[in-house]
């Protein structure tokens, strides 16, 4: 793994290759972005979404609308563009209300020639939000799919509906991997109220891995997601045990190479001038540990083109949102996407 980094100054790329001392490497990235709010313009009677119609609090018109699809779909085309001059293998996404939108996502100019197959299912959030997993069909075949119910209750015993979590199995190129994409319970009314949720959301998170692990005990499994935790919070640290440096971890680890950047001051969202690591990648420690000849971890990385920010302003430096202060800005998001390179020799 040390060898990959130092040569980093001289790599070849080809397509998919990755030249290094007289080995090709193919080059898969792996990415997860929250699309703040991507939301059709009608009005659904089941979901709280009236501010998002043209008749509501964000006048939310077609034109918009429209604006959003072609943002977000641009900003996905690009996503790991540096190393392998192409859209990601794998997305993540969340914060999208229903399968329609995200076909208008995969079917937009940006992305529809990348031929992504489109994993869904309605979650029983309030506002009607759901996660979703993108996969090209060159890349990656799904073989199983679920959606795993989070159950929640307030003070009051009253259910607390969110999102849930999205399990996919599957094979990229012939070997097989799991994903999870998450969108945990926010911080609304406070991040020390809150946190009880996010704690059962790794729990539950928890849960899943050790299924697929008891009954695939060597299964490489990636999480990704929008936890509304940073990586040295209790719900990574001390229930999913998440590690931050690969010297310490052994076959049962998960690593979690956000950590790392957000020790060195790295955020992808920011709130009263502070960054927060809330959207984040990690993954069982057979990505950086076994050496045969199957994918392993290379790098992550936080997508922050000079487009994607605020440039004047209150909020400048933060990624530049689609409404900010009640106003309408026509932005991207309130994130920057997160993403990882895995990588093997090709033969």
């Amino acid at each position: 793994m040390r060898k990959l980094n130092t040569l980093l100054a001289f790599f070849l790329i080809v397509g998919y290759n990755l030249a290094q001392e007289g080995k090709t490497y193919k080059i898969r990235t792996i990415a997860f972005y929250n699309l703040e709010n991507l939301f059709d313009t009608l009005d659904d009677p089941e979901i709280f979404d009236e501010d998002r119609t043209p008749e509501g609090k964000d006048v939310w018109t077609q034109e918009r609308y429209n604006r959003k699809v072609d943002h977000m779909s641009r900003v996905l085309s690009q996503i790991g563009g540096e190393a392998t001059k192409t859209s990601p293998d794998i997305i993540g996404i969340c914060e999208v209300e229903n399968r329609q939108v995200v076909e208008d996502l995969v079917n937009h100019p940006f992305l529809r020639s990348k031929n992504y197959g489109i994993i869904h299912f309605d979650s029983p959030d309030e506002r009607g939000i759901d996660v979703a997993l993108l996969y090209k069909k060159e890349s990656y075949i799904p073989s199983s799919f679920s959606s795993h119910r989070l159950l929640l209750y307030n003070s009051e015993n009253f259910r607390d509906y969110t999102r849930d979590q999205l399990v996919v199995g599957g094979y990229m190129d012939g070997e097989e991997i799991h994903f999870i994409v998450n969108h945990w319970p926010s911080r609304s009314g406070g991040e020390a109220r809150s946190k009880p949720y996010r704690i059962a959301a790794a729990k539950l998170n928890r849960r899943i891995i050790d299924s697929i692990l008891s009954i695939s005990p060597k299964a490489k499994i990636i999480a990704m997601g929008d936890l509304n935790d940073d990586p040295v919070d209790d719900s990574l640290k001390k229930v999913l045990k998440t590690k931050g440096k690969q010297a310490t971890l052994t076959q049962d680890d998960l690593y979690n190479p956000m950590e790392k950047l957000f020790k060195k001051g790295w955020g992808s969202l920011a709130y009263r001038d502070q960054w927060n690591l809330f959207d984040q990648i990690y993954f069982t420690a057979n990505f950086v540990l076994d050496s045969y000849a199957g994918f392993r971890f290379w790098k992550a990385g936080i997508f922050s083109p000079y487009y994607l920010l605020d440039q004047d302003g209150k909020y400048k430096g933060y990624p530049l949102r689609t409404y900010a202060g009640g106003s309408y800005k026509g932005g991207y998001s309130d994130h920057f996407p997160v993403y990882i390179y895995v990588i093997k020799e090709a033969k």
